[in-house]
């Protein structure tokens, strides 16, 4: 066979197809906000960590001092001004590290939405990608691996580190609750699928709007929207407990408890609002008496329901994050084939 003679088909070895090429290109393009994300990451981690650690410090020095907040004597005054200042500020830093990963889902998609995605679709840069053996899907794909997994890295370590800032600081003086939108919102694993739906929201955006900052802005409202959706729907993802206790038994709600709906309940099982029987004067038995009650209502989630909500939330997230994601594909599909 002469040396010019082509090779026959079955010769040819088909170069393997990955991503690394693409992801490359990806992280080093971007990679200087990717730093600045980093490293902003990594100090408010080590804030949190420092804080807590000086705030331990700081009660024990308050308790060996023998002054008391709810008693205060003159000689004291200095002393307990001081450690309130120190748990204004530890709260303080609960709340700015809660808004940070509350907004991060909205940071995270725009930042897909406008550089990563919609940016070389308006500039007409994708085309060098797929004119280099790159599908469409293989450079989507690129766009998605890389954002996804450092997005779980960081989330799930912003994540855990605010867990156990919080958790050891859950009886400071103006402690929050685990219920709380900010506190629930950076616990467990719904920070993280909050994150990766905002990444799949702006990946979607990005190819269906296809301009920079158009795309960024319906990111981040979009992505707002859901986040006050959950947040309203938050208390019904799980079956309710309830308890019914005699009016005047001395009942309440267990310490730690997520309250939900309050009110009387009849013989016959009918709820009655809490403002049925809410007169200034007069005994309250004799108010329900007509309305053959002399039962309250309780609902609430214990602290026990703490898991069962985060996994409920966690998995329509996912879902929805999903759905975006192939959404995204077939709009590219349908676009450039």
């Amino acid at each position: 066979m002469s040396t010019l003679t082509p090779p026959t088909p079955d010769a040819v070895t088909p170069a393997p197809v990955t991503l690394r090429g693409p992801v490359r290109v990806l992280l080093r393009v971007h990679r200087r906000p990717l730093q600045i994300v980093g490293a902003a990451a990594a100090l408010g981690m080590l804030w949190m960590v420092g804080l807590s650690l000086w705030s331990d410090r700081s009660s024990a020095d308050f308790a060996a001092s023998g002054c008391s907040v709810e008693h205060t004597v003159p000689s004291c005054g200095t002393t307990v001004r001081d450690f309130l200042d120190g748990q204004m500020l530890l709260n303080d830093t609960q709340n700015q590290a809660a808004l940070l990963l509350m907004v991060l889902p909205a940071l995270v998609g725009a930042f897909m939405a406008g550089p990563v995605i919609a940016r070389e679709l308006e500039s007409g840069t994708f085309r060098l990608s797929w004119s280099q053996s790159v599908s469409p899907a293989r450079w989507l794909a690129a766009k998605l691996v890389a954002p996804a997994v450092l997005t779980v890295a960081v989330t799930s370590a912003l994540a855990a580190v605010f867990a156990w800032f919080w958790s050891r600081d859950d009886d400071s003086f103006y402690a929050r609750a685990w219920y709380e939108e900010f506190v629930y919102r950076s616990l467990g694993t719904v920070p993280v699928a909050h994150a990766l739906l905002g990444l799949a929201i702006g990946t979607l955006a990005g190819l269906l709007v296809r301009r920079t900052v158009a795309a960024m802005a319906t990111t981040v409202v979009a992505s707002g929207l859901l986040l006050a959706a959950f947040d309203t729907v938050r208390f019904s993802l799980w079956p309710i407990r309830t308890d019914v206790a005699a009016i005047r038994s001395g009942y309440g709600v267990p310490t730690d408890s997520w309250s939900g709906a309050q009110g009387y309940v009849t013989t016959t099982g009918e709820r009655l609002p809490a403002e049925v029987c809410q007169e200034p004067t007069g005994d309250i038995l004799e108010c329900l008496a007509p309305h053959g009650s002399s039962e309250r209502y309780y609902d609430y989630h214990p602290a026990s329901h703490f898991w069962p909500l985060q996994l409920v939330e966690t998995g329509i997230l996912l879902a929805l994050a999903a759905l975006a994601v192939f959404a995204a594909f077939r709009v590219l599909r349908r676009l450039h084939g």
